[in-house]
């Protein structure tokens, strides 16, 4: 038996809290499906803060020059527009609903710079931006009562008219109807009904071996979306953010761009600062330029890491403005206000994901996606820092405004849902090849398909990929599904999606770079992927 909701939202950061906050708040009942607690999400890790254009030597079309620079020719004009010029409006609405930023000494925004953007415009709650967002979020939603908060539940599938026998994958008659979501607590699949589907899943960091994402970021939105027929885009273009602490412990922390912001300069071993080497901006420069920058000297000197020096900026307020970052260094070993502390890059942000218009809307009727997990044309080949929680505010409102007019319109379907049948499965017998598996794929993806990339390197990816994905396969029809699996499964799907718009792409660009085809095309196009009718 199904549980019915108007809406269900398939995670809990700011797009998915958003979401179900602007419906909820017209009148409809929302479930917030999430995988472990509510408060466990990537918003509540990001760190700069919410880009938007609050003061007046700040203006919109700086900000949109800005974005589309960073994104090397793949942003969609219109969408860049829209969102900027959205900004200050849905930041006014983060504040209404408890969000604190930054204020000086005068009342006025404590604004951040970070890389690629041209004025100070970034809002922030010190280092932990991210964290009062959630938190504000999270007390608004405690506040709604046509909210339901299913915490420790993972979304395995959607259902879909398509799915049900009603119509083709993929043609105009398919349309969402809801999904199974396995409750972990107590290892049982259910069935949710609903009109429209959200999929705030957030990003894919997992599918590499080093990230400066939490383990809840297995790219499961993606993956779902995928096998249910919608079109999936720019794939190839994955951030690899520049500078993640390198512990000694072999761990990776984020160290914030607003870092570099306040003045904190790369360096070399040597102590030689190097990014004016690589473009006019220096250390400001868009986060592709410094992440190749970083990889390229550290190849050129055979080193394990460069160095991030902050010390000329402390000056008595760093660890005030950087609490968190402070912390996590001193705690390994590093004291950031007096010596320079070792960075890699490391996989950050996914540019692509599931395509969606400027209301969110997927190409699966019904379906809707926001934040990392989609790909509206705001980021283009490479995201400008802190435009993330901003498209994510802003599609979450508007999507609610179209998402309300498909509740209205939408009919339940013929026939029942189906609730999930386990038949003779019986219960996993050899984890170690969950384990194994999911090692073997982030290091492929390390090694072949990361900041440099060629289609000797790409192929193999694909073929070692492949055989994972045979292997994780037999599994899943074999044994009773757990979440190890079920992430892994999609972690698999999300590789081979990476795989197959990098192959698509002969030409580098933003993120996307690749030996063999070292030149840009003098028009930038979009990859694009979709699940193939005859595959079951």
């Amino acid at each position: 038996m199904a549980t019915h909701f108007d809406a269900i939202v398939v995670g809990s950061g700011i797009g998915g809290l958003s979401f179900a906050l602007n419906l909820a708040n017209r009148g409809h009942s929302v479930a917030i499906v999430t995988k472990k607690t509510s408060s466990e999400s990537n918003t509540n890790w990001a760190q700069g803060g919410i880009a938007c254009v609050t003061d007046q030597a700040d203006d919109f079309q700086s900000h949109v020059q800005d974005t589309l620079t960073a994104g090397d020719g793949l942003c969609d004009l219109e969408v860049v527009r829209h969102i900027i010029e959205a900004g200050p409006a849905r930041v006014a609405e983060l504040i209404a609903w408890g969000v604190e930023f930054e204020n000086c000494t005068d009342g006025r925004p404590d604004l951040g710079r970070e890389g690629g953007h041209s004025k100070r415009r970034i809002l922030h709650a010190r280092d932990m931006t991210g964290r009062a967002i959630e938190s504000a979020l999270l007390r608004a939603i405690a506040r709604q009562p046509k909210v339901t908060m299913l915490e420790h539940h993972l979304a395995v599938d959607l259902l879909t008219n398509a799915k049900l026998g009603g119509c083709q994958v993929g043609s105009a008659d398919d349309r969402v109807y809801g999904l199974h979501v396995l409750n972990t607590q107590v290892g049982r699949v259910e069935t949710l009904a609903a009109f429209t589907v959200i999929l705030a899943t957030g990003g894919m960091g997992q599918v590499y071996q080093f990230t400066t994402n939490p383990d809840i970021a297995t790219g499961d939105g993606i993956a779902m979306a995928y096998r249910a027929g919608a079109e999936v885009r720019d794939m190839e273009m994955v951030q690899f953010h520049p500078t993640a602490l390198k512990a000694p412990d072999g761990s990776r922390a984020l160290i914030s761009e607003a870092v570099r912001g306040e003045g904190a300069i790369l360096r070399d071993l040597s102590g030689r600062a190097f990014m004016k080497d690589f473009h006019p901006l220096g250390d400001l420069a868009p986060r592709d330029i410094v992440a190749r920058a970083i990889d390229s000297v550290m190849k050129r000197d055979g080193s394990p890491h460069v160095l991030l020096d902050a010390t000329q900026v402390a000056q008595g307020h760093l660890p005030e403005r950087f609490p968190h970052i402070y912390e996590t260094c001193r705690k390994a070993g590093f004291d950031l206000a007096t010596q320079p502390i070792p960075v890699v890059p490391a996989a950050h942000y996914l540019c692509g994901g599931v395509a969606t218009d400027l209301q969110g809307q997927t190409t699966i009727r019904g379906l809707f996606a926001v934040g990392e997990v989609a790909c509206t044309g705001l980021h283009g080949a490479n995201r400008l820092a802190s435009n993330s929680l901003l498209e994510a505010v802003v599609l979450a409102h508007d999507g609610a405004l179209a998402a309300e007019a498909d509740i209205r319109q939408a009919h339940r379907p013929a026939l029942p849902l189906p609730a999930w049948v386990d038949g003779s499965a019986g219960d996993p017998d050899e984890r170690v090849v969950l384990t194994h598996n999911w090692d073997e794929l982030r290091r492929t993806m390390w090694d072949y398909v990361g900041i440099v990339r060629s289609t000797k390197r790409l192929q193999r990816a694909r073929t070692r990929i492949g055989t994972l994905a045979d292997e994780v396969r037999e599994y899943y029809w074999n044994f009773r599904v757990e979440p190890r699996l079920l992430e892994l499964r999609n972690l698999i799907q999300v590789a081979d999606l990476i795989i197959d718009c990098a192959l698509q792409r002969h030409e580098s660009r933003g993120l996307h770079f690749t030996l063999d085809y070292p030149g840009k095309l003098p028009a930038a196009r979009h990859t694009s992927v979709r699940r193939p009718q005859s595959r079951p």
